[in-house]
């Protein structure tokens, strides 16, 4: 695993073909943007889902994680819950949040170069594609943000359209401009 400290957050990177562990933990909670689902795989946070709904939350779970376990942990996730709603609600944490990021090569080069905006900051599709190296990666670039499974703490609701359009997010438009409006105060 290739770990990389950004601020609050600890990307702890699982080669593509590694999978979390056999049972994954998680908790909901509320925030700004409504309900928000934590999962742990134990070598840190493997899920970060926001949503309307707990069944709507869960889908997702299983969607990201299949053939996985779940196992509600309120209690013993309290700690991590507490701390990715700070993350939502304010952009900050008080404890360094160590993530279990999975994923291809290109896609953890894409969200680690995520971790590089600064917060109030955007970059295009096409900024994101030259950072990494691959300036004709646009739509992969684009598809790599889809396939973040940490909303927020993989900060992929900056980056916007070349004409500075806010477009797709996984956990809806309404949301990334929220965050985007919040972050630039």
């Amino acid at each position: 695993m290739n770990t990389s400290l950004l601020s609050s957050i600890n990307l702890i990177f699982r080669a593509p073909d590694q999978l979390p562990a056999k049972a994954i933990r998680y908790t909901v909670g509320h925030t700004s943007l409504g309900q928000v689902l934590v999962g742990s795989s134990g070598h840190g946070i493997c899920a970060i889902f926001l949503g309307d709904t707990h069944s709507g939350l869960m889908g997702q779970l299983k969607a990201a994680f299949p053939q996985r376990e779940f196992t509600q942990a309120d209690e013993t996730l309290g700690s991590e819950l507490e701390q990715v709603i700070s993350l939502v609600n304010t952009g900050k944490t008080s404890k360094v949040l160590d993530l279990d990021v999975g994923g291809t090569v290109f896609q953890q080069k894409v969200w680690a170069a995520l971790h590089q905006i600064p917060t109030g900051q955007t970059r295009t599709y096409s900024d994101v594609a030259c950072e990494i190296g691959n300036p004709d990666a646009v739509r992969a670039v684009a598809g790599a943000c889809a396939a973040n499974v940490l909303a927020i703490a993989i900060p992929c609701h900056r980056v916007v359209r070349r004409d500075g359009a806010i477009s797709g997010y996984r956990w809806g438009v309404d949301r990334k401009r929220t965050l985007l409006k919040q972050e630039s105060c």
